[in-house]
């Protein structure tokens, strides 16, 4: 990962998203070459020199100070998700040339205690995965959940290969599209805090060669948070499920995220979802079969 370009494209996407009555701004009319605020204009609503917002905007992140973060958050409207990322990109920059490079284990399983207790979660599919959305774990409800994910799948199973690479996403998920910025987002959040990473360096290089969607989502800077929210899906043994899903960081596995999907008590998704667990618990899929050495996927 290049984290000065990074932090260079990430300022100049931001401030293209932006218009002068936006920000707030007068317009006094004329010819303006670039879409969205000039530099010239973000200083100013952040309180600094043009010069030294300039330097920023190159990727030149020495000595930036957490009230220069705020001030240029401020003055480019980001969200938690975004004045995250900038900060993140800015640590790492000023790292230096040649920054101390700890190697950032990316867990691969779970300890046991843990997946004793989601395997305890039999009402509801759980899902665990880190940051570069690899599949590490699920319950039994959850691998059923996502079967067509780990049907045939090389591990590690990763839910950005899945959306972008398997023509069955299309279909698996019935607003796919979003669902391809909401990966995108994701991981580029996740590039911020592990520029570092060989792996998902690997992952964003072999999507953007093999997905014309997901190079231009990935050009487009957007980051978000994986916390909450609804995801529709049509699910090829139960049809149509609308679940919402809640996000958890485990404090016991550090870099791992558990997703738990529930539905509307009373709805048909609950149906759907009670009719997934009595065919999960009355059928073993082949990814089950493949996994009998032990239930940690990855």
């Amino acid at each position: 990962m290049d984290i000065h370009g990074d932090l260079s494209e990430f300022l100049t996407s931001r401030r293209a998203k932006l218009s002068l009555e936006q920000a707030g701004l007068p317009d006094y009319g004329g010819r303006r070459r670039v879409p969205g605020l000039r530099r010239e204009e973000v200083a100013l609503l952040a309180g600094m020199s043009a010069e030294y917002y300039k330097r920023l905007e190159r990727g030149n992140a020495t000595g930036v100070s957490e009230g220069v973060i705020d001030g240029v958050s401020r003055a480019l409207q980001l969200n938690e998700a975004e004045h995250s990322h900038l900060s993140e990109l800015i640590r790492t920059a000023n790292a230096g040339a040649h920054p101390r490079r700890r190697r950032q284990s990316r867990k691969t399983q779970l300890t046991a205690g843990m997946q004793q207790t989601i395997d305890a979660m039999s009402t509801v599919p759980v899902f665990v995965q880190n940051g570069r959305l690899d599949a590490i774990a699920t319950n039994k409800l959850g691998l059923a959940l996502f079967s067509e994910m780990f049907d045939g799948a090389r591990p590690p199973v990763n839910a950005a290969r899945f959306v972008f690479l398997d023509p069955r996403a299309q279909t698996f998920y019935q607003d796919w599209e979003s669902n391809t910025r909401q990966i995108v987002a994701i991981l580029r959040a996740e590039a911020g805090r592990s520029p570092y990473d060989r792996q998902l360096s690997d992952l964003v290089g072999e999507l953007s060669t093999r997905s014309d969607l997901f190079r231009m989502l990935w050009g487009a800077h957007d980051v978000r948070e994986h916390r909450t929210g609804l995801k529709s899906i049509h699910h090829p043994i139960v049809g149509d499920l609308d679940l919402t899903y809640q996000s958890m960081d485990l404090a016991s596995d550090r870099g791992l995220q558990m997703l738990v999907f529930s539905a509307e008590p009373g709805s048909a998704s609950a149906d759907g979802l009670q009719l997934l667990a009595n065919w999960a618990e009355s059928n073993r899929t082949p990814t089950e079969a493949a996994a009998d050495a032990g239930r940690n996927l990855s």
